[in-house]
């Protein structure tokens, strides 16, 4: 392990004979994947809870598609079944997106991520105390400033702990990024193996990988946990 870690740590870790390293791939997918499922994830939920009945039911068809199936059949729609349309092959601009296995990866992983996450905001402002609402409304806040002011960020806070669990998901899902030749970390360790044939040593570091940034984002939620919800532990 220490040998291969000497010949293609790079690859792996800080730069490489691709564009980027399999580490920096793979936390530009979590990254942007979680934070644009996230912010599309918060006005859904609302609408989900606040919403009339007509509004809400699409969104219901939409987390009840992208929950019900499997994230790889997912990406393989988006990156192979919807580049073989010939509507996206006559338009210049979606097939410059639909042909790059990047943005297909982030699109699939985005999509599934705001539907797990829809659920769990909407699960947690069904749960907020009555006593936040009246209050806000007690105040004189108009509708929007109850939302902006006083839903989300309770709504936010809450469901942290949850949520965390949710991110953790989204970087294990990255793997499946390899088959859309995107070099992430997988992606590197297969080509490692088929390198040196050493398939314990190239998939024990991408493990030991994952494994690390599990834990990395574990720490930062606790410690946000902590400082945000230190008002449970007074109650």
């Amino acid at each position: 392990m220490i040998e291969i870690l000497k010949e293609f740590g790079p690859n792996f870790l800080w730069s490489d004979g691709y564009r980027w390293s399999g580490l920096s791939v793979t936390l530009w997918l979590l990254v942007t994947s979680a934070v644009i499922g996230l912010c599309a994830a918060i006005p859904l939920a609302l609408i989900r809870t606040y919403g009339s009945q007509w509004l809400a039911l699409p969104i219901r068809l939409y987390t009840l598609v992208f929950r019900g199936t499997p994230l790889f059949v997912q990406l393989l729609i988006i990156y192979s079944g919807l580049a073989s349309l010939s509507l996206i092959r006559e338009s210049s601009s979606l097939w410059w997106f639909f042909r790059d296995g990047m943005h297909c990866v982030i699109l699939a992983l985005a999509l599934n991520t705001c539907a797990y996450t829809v659920e769990i905001l909407a699960g947690v402002l069904r749960t907020t105390p009555r006593g936040e609402i009246e209050a806000a409304l007690a105040l004189g806040m108009s509708r929007s400033q109850l939302f902006v002011l006083v839903l989300i960020p309770s709504m936010l806070r809450r469901a942290l702990p949850a949520y965390s669990n949710e991110v953790i998901f989204v970087l294990h899902a990255t793997a499946i990024a390899f088959t859309a030749t995107v070099p992430d970390i997988l992606k590197i360790a297969t080509d490692v193996n088929a390198a040196t044939f050493k398939t314990f040593q190239a998939y024990g570091i991408a493990a030991l990988l994952y494994m690390l940034l599990a834990c990395a984002l574990v720490g930062v939620f606790r410690l946000a946990e902590r400082r945000l919800l230190a008002y449970q532990r007074l109650n």
